[in-house]
């Protein structure tokens, strides 16, 4: 582990962790919350590697005062989580569910009280069922609907709220949820997930004009991002590689830039309808980076339904998820965005890096991970490097505050710097917890 100074950061930089509704929140039935795509996709059989579902996760709804304590003893200027579309609109249109929107008053006052500035995403996967049962985001109308309850809630939180965010990782949430099925609601559509794509980026530009209307507070998307690390030098390689940076990095943010949507696999212009463009063009004031790890690739074989290979980068060190601990990439991501978008692309605010490793309390109860203090060790350079470069970032937060509910992973994985015992609800803070509140926020 190093012990080299961490640089020092612009004055004013934001410091945050992140989390999300599902993963923490629990209380799937209280005060008149709907069912989403992952209460349904978790209860069915087989989808959850370990059988566990959300419906408690970390039991954030009736412990986030406890929770903010934690942040405010971290230090972080900023908090980022995100609002269940189902506690807000049960159903995914009509008019808000008070008890719903009372928690999320609850939690920004709480995080006000405490020095916290909240930052708020709308959506961050768990879409209403009953939207779901309509087409969910294959259906154009959903879009609309985001941006009525993106209304509902700026109506209550607009000014309090210090950022919002759309949507996260629409990407991941198109490839995994619609394109392979490994995610809710569990489609196997491959390419033909491009109006999902769509939808869910018009539904973004409309929120914008919602959010607008409502609240003076600026506005962001957060992206997931991957850089191409090409593991052959053939022009086919060269044509998988651009393939494959088309559909994970360009296809959500060419259009966001005023660029219209890239070249790529199955990206059917028939769903794009005129002034849609426009729309989902309209100026943003942040762009939110999600980065884990870069993504090998290689030319496919002929036979393969994909226009691309995804390859194990290999040499670096693994995290338990088994993905490469690239700390450059997110340099090379940073520079890759202002060098590709100019004067187009807004500030940039890192709005998620972690990593999950198999935290252990030994023997005293404490939670010792030298492993993930020198992965934030390294993006957090890999950042003032890009800001030494010219790159203008203005803010990192970490995913995660605490170990939660990781998907179809269930339990599996923890990605915290709160290590929970989802037995008791138990937090306890491990050693990066410390070093992240001694060493960067509070140096």
């Amino acid at each position: 582990m190093t012990t080299a100074p961490m640089p020092e950061f612009p004055a004013g930089f934001r410091w945050g962790v992140s989390t999300s509704a599902y993963q923490i929140e629990g209380a799937v039935t209280a005060d008149g919350r709907g069912p989403s795509i992952w209460d349904t996709f978790a209860h069915s059989p087989g989808r959850i590697v370990d059988g566990s579902t959300g419906d408690e996760a970390c039991d954030h709804y009736h412990r986030y005062a406890e929770d903010v304590a934690l942040l405010a003893e971290l230090g972080v200027s900023a908090y980022r989580f995100s609002i269940a579309w189902p506690r807000v609109q049960p159903t995914g249109e009509g008019a808000a569910n008070p008890g719903g929107l009372d928690f999320y008053d609850r939690l920004v006052d709480e995080l006000l009280g405490h020095g916290v500035d909240p930052v708020a995403t709308l959506f961050h996967w768990d879409l209403p069922q009953a939207l779901e049962d309509a087409g969910g985001w294959l259906n154009r109308d959903t879009a609309a609907r985001f941006a009525e309850y993106a209304d509902l809630v700026a109506a209550r939180l607009g000014d309090r709220v210090k950022l919002w965010i759309t949507l996260n990782e629409p990407f991941i949430h198109m490839s995994l949820g619609h394109g392979m099925g490994v995610h809710a609601p569990g489609w196997m559509l491959l390419f033909d997930a491009f109006p999902v794509a769509h939808h869910q980026l018009l539904g973004h530009g409309l929120a914008v004009s919602a959010l607008r209307a409502r609240s003076t507070s600026p506005i962001a998307i957060a992206n997931n991002y991957s850089p191409v690390r090409l593991q052959g030098d053939t022009d086919a390689d060269r044509a998988a590689g651009n393939a494959y940076d088309a559909l994970h990095n360009r296809l959500f943010t060419d259009p966001l830039l005023g660029r219209g949507y890239p070249e790529g696999p199955g990206f059917d212009p028939a769903v794009v309808r005129d002034g849609d463009l426009d729309v989902i063009a309209a100026p943003i004031d942040v762009l939110g980076v999600n980065y884990y790890n870069p993504t090998g690739i290689r030319a496919a074989e002929e036979d393969s339904p994909l226009p691309f290979e995804i390859v194990p980068l290999e040499g670096y060190p693994r995290t338990a998820f088994d993905w490469p601990v690239v700390p450059d990439g997110l340099r090379d991501l940073l520079l890759w965005l202002r060098d590709t978008y100019g004067e187009a692309l807004p500030p940039i605010q890192v709005t998620e890096s972690g990593c999950a490793y198999d935290d252990v309390p030994d023997a005293d109860g404490q939670v010792d991970d030298p492993d993930r203090i020198a992965y934030l060790d390294g993006h957090l350079r890999a950042v003032r490097a890009a800001i030494d470069e010219g790159v203008d970032v203005t803010g990192y937060f970490v995913w995660s505050l605490l170990d939660n509910w990781e998907w179809a992973e269930g339990f599996t994985k923890r990605f915290g710097l709160v290590h929970v015992d989802y037995a008791t609800q138990r937090r306890t803070p491990k050693s990066s917890y410390g070093w992240y509140r001694d060493r960067v926020i509070k140096p």
